[in-house]
């Protein structure tokens, strides 16, 4: 679809694709994933032949490292939720962004403006001197960074090395990072950027602080001061999208795979800013959040082991909750719990996930690395596994940056208590990973089975936050994924669905996405469940 001049309220956008091509069915019975204990009213996993002869093929490629490889990458995996834009492009692909921008690369190997003066080199070198791109992959990723160092400084430290290579691009990123996502057989995303950023300071800034709630939102309101916010994010969406189209080829002949990817933006919060400028990126996220059908979300950002972000956690909290009830279509999704002994005063590790959850009201948990360290973390876990409160994995960048990985990470712990768990990669470009590396390490560390590996991938398309209804009945997932009446007599796989499911994925994005991957897992057990 062409971008053209937007006159209703809520635009309509190439980004906002759901699913094509033909539709087809395979018997879907009830299940119990990895992400989830048995409820009493749920009915045990039943295994499909189909899924049998596929794990069989999984337990059969062990100790064939190439053919594992291409098994994980060909396995359907759902969508990616944890995922910053920035962080998320290809190394390389930002050394090319930098050098199309004529950037400088100074002697920190950090992208600066030209001309390029005493101390710098174009980044342009980089395409001729193989040692000097080496240096700056190494400096804007964590590739040979060595295992036996804390990766914490060096992983936030890249983000300021090439921060100037994404000024201009965002549209150019996504189509990087879309195309990423597709070739790795994932079918929706969700990822995060920062809208309208100077101009939401400035207001802060303008306006300033009011430990009134109320009182700062209404004099962000007055005079349409933050609506003008909202609308400059909206502007930038724009110009996004008609970039990525752009880039992706998405109006020829031949698009790319990016085009048919369906992705949402996430507004990031800068939680290491003033109490003024936190509120103010909250409340215009949450706006546009309401507005705009692309945006569906926000999250608190940078280090939460931060001294602002340690001092002001409590306040965030309650400044989310408060905002929350004024915008209540927006979603929010929270790093949370992402610290370690060591990190932080032992105190510190006792409350972030749960006032994320109780106080916040968040809907989904970045990391949640600390929750074996919080305050009667036990009920913590019962109450998120009750509420359906997600927590989104990145096991690279958990060990990257915390050094927690295998045992130590409460991923089992979280599996025990029924906590859904969707698998993400947060910063896949800086980490030099990718989303079948994760389901890979997953499957290797903790000894998951196919079936519980591909109700991980559901998992990740069911508590995204894609508009519509889901495939799967209220209630069955995380433990049955039964799927809806209108659907449950179709078979996803054998042929077009029927009138009644057809109608029902028509009216359900989210739904229709479902969909597609469960087409796409038949299609996957067909081709693993014949070979020994």
């Amino acid at each position: 679809m062409i971008i053209t001049h937007r006159t209703a309220r809520r635009p309509k956008s190439t980004l906002l694709a759901g699913f094509g091509g033909a539709l087809a069915v395979l018997t879907l019975l009830p299940a119990i994933p990895a992400t989830a204990a048995p409820l009493p009213d749920s009915s045990p996993r039943v295994v499909t032949p189909a899924e049998r002869a596929t794990a069989a093929y999984l337990r059969d490629a062990q100790n064939r490292p190439a053919r594992l490889r291409a098994f994980f990458k060909d396995l359907p995996k759902g969508g990616d939720l944890h995922n910053h834009l920035s962080g998320a492009v290809t190394t390389e692909y930002l050394i090319k962004l930098a050098t199309d921008h004529d950037l400088c690369i100074d002697a920190t190997m950090t992208a600066v403006a030209p001309p390029c003066g005493p101390g710098t080199r174009p980044a342009a070198d980089a395409r001729t001197d193989s040692a000097f791109r080496q240096q700056i992959v190494r400096a804007w990723s964590m590739q040979d960074f060595p295992a036996d160092q804390s990766g914490h400084d060096h992983f936030f430290d890249t983000f300021g090395k090439f921060s100037m290579a994404t000024w201009y691009d965002r549209g150019k990123m996504l189509a990087n990072v879309a195309d990423t996502a597709v070739k790795q057989n994932q079918f929706y995303l969700e990822t995060m950027v920062s809208p309208a950023s100077d101009s939401a300071k400035k207001l802060a800034d303008t306006v300033g602080y009011d430990a009134d709630p109320a009182a700062l939102h209404r004099k962000l309101l007055a005079g349409g001061q933050l609506d003008r916010v909202v609308d400059e994010g909206v502007e930038e969406a724009d110009d996004s999208d008609a970039q990525f189209r752009q880039t992706a080829h998405c109006d020829t002949p031949h698009p790319a795979p990016a085009c048919r990817l369906p992705v949402r933006w996430i507004s990031q919060v800068s939680r290491g800013s003033s109490p003024a400028r936190v509120f103010t990126q909250i409340a215009v996220g949450m706006r546009l959040a309401e507005r705009d059908p692309r945006f569906v979300a926000v999250n608190l950002v940078q280090p939460e082991d931060g001294e602002t972000s340690l001092r002001d956690y409590s306040l965030q909290m309650r400044m989310l909750k408060y905002l929350r009830g004024q915008y209540p279509g927006a979603h929010l999704t929270l790093h949370a719990g992402e610290l370690a002994p060591g990190l932080v005063k032992p105190e510190d590790l006792t409350f972030h996930i749960n006032e994320a959850v109780r106080v916040a009201g968040a809907e989904r948990i970045g990391h949640g690395v600390d929750l074996v360290h919080e305050d009667d973390w036990r009920q913590l876990a019962r109450t998120m596994a009750r509420r359906h409160v997600a927590v989104e994995v990145p096991f690279s960048s958990n060990k990257q940056i915390l050094g927690i990985a295998g045992d130590d990470h409460p991923f089992n712990a979280y599996r025990r208590y029924g906590v859904p768990i969707v698998l993400s990669t947060d910063d896949p470009g800086v980490s030099r990973i990718d989303i079948s590396h994760e389901y890979q390490y997953a499957a290797k560390t903790y000894g998951l089975s196919y079936t519980e590996l591909k109700d991980l991938a559901r998992a990740s398309l069911e508590y995204a936050f894609r508009d519509g209804r889901s495939l799967w009945a209220a209630g069955s997932a995380p433990s049955g994924y039964r799927p809806v009446p209108a659907c449950r007599a179709d078979r996803p796989g054998d042929g077009r669905p029927s009138a009644r499911c057809a109608q029902y994925l028509a009216a359900n994005p989210k739904a229709a996405t479902e969909w597609r991957q469960e087409v796409a897992f038949a299609s996957f057990e067909r081709a693993h469940g014949g070979r020994g």
